[in-house]
């Protein structure tokens, strides 16, 4: 498990996409409120962020935002980072933020990989979330999947002591793959035996209904850092 994963391998694809005009609105009026800068050299300040100090989740990947902006209203109590590549899924989490006038969440317009290297203290995050990653299903893409042999090892040191890791995915081979690696990362440790059930709280992602409408069906994990 000591693999370096090569970070000139892209785990997403960009893809082709129309902004909206609502779309476009929300990026140029709510981006500077929301949207924090990529900077390598410069570490998140968490308390700078969000003005206040408390626990930060973060959810790589979080598409249109739908499930992002639900469960961050419904625990105002806690930081949440969103980080997005696809330029119309931030533009529609910044209209859905701004229009409900949700105030705890932070965006990062860029790769998950490079925001965790570069600007995620070792030991600072206390949730990470990923629902429904590109599952890379044939085998010579495994080496593009988030959840990999080294890349699991870079999710584990950013979270603190009792920090979760929550996976959700529709495709089964993703989700044994991902089981094996997170189970063989040093550091981390499964809440449950083997799968998670459903975890409630969750509220279901655009992607997750086109999912259940056409019979896919789901699988979860959480695991904790030790």
């Amino acid at each position: 498990m000591s693999e370096v994963p090569d970070r000139g391998i892209r785990t997403f694809v960009l893809r082709a996409g129309r902004l909206t005009d609502a779309q476009k609105r929300a990026l140029e009026e709510l981006g500077p409120r929301y949207c924090l800068p990529f900077d390598a050299a410069a570490p998140l300040d968490a308390v700078a962020a969000f003005g206040r100090s408390g626990p930060v989740i973060a959810e790589i990947g979080f598409g249109m935002g739908q499930a992002t902006w639900k469960i961050a209203q419904a625990n105002p109590e806690l930081s949440y980072l969103g980080i997005e590549v696809h330029t119309p899924g931030v533009g529609r989490l910044l209209y859905e933020l701004g229009a409900r006038g949700i105030e705890n969440v932070r965006i990062i317009h860029h790769d998950a990989v490079e925001v965790l290297e570069r600007m995620i203290a070792p030991g600072s995050l206390d949730g990470i979330h990923m629902f429904y990653p590109d599952p890379w299903p044939k085998k010579k893409h495994n080496k593009r999947r988030f959840v990999r042999p080294g890349l699991s090892e870079l999710l584990a040191s950013r979270l603190s002591p009792g920090g979760y890791f929550y996976f959700v995915t529709d495709i089964e081979g993703y989700a044994r793959w991902s089981l094996e690696v997170l189970t063989r990362t040093p550091g981390l440790r499964n809440r449950y035996e083997d799968f998670a059930p459903p975890q409630e709280w969750r509220p279901e992602t655009k992607f997750e209904s086109h999912a259940s409408r056409d019979g896919r069906g789901r699988w979860e994990l959480v695991f904790e850092r030790a």
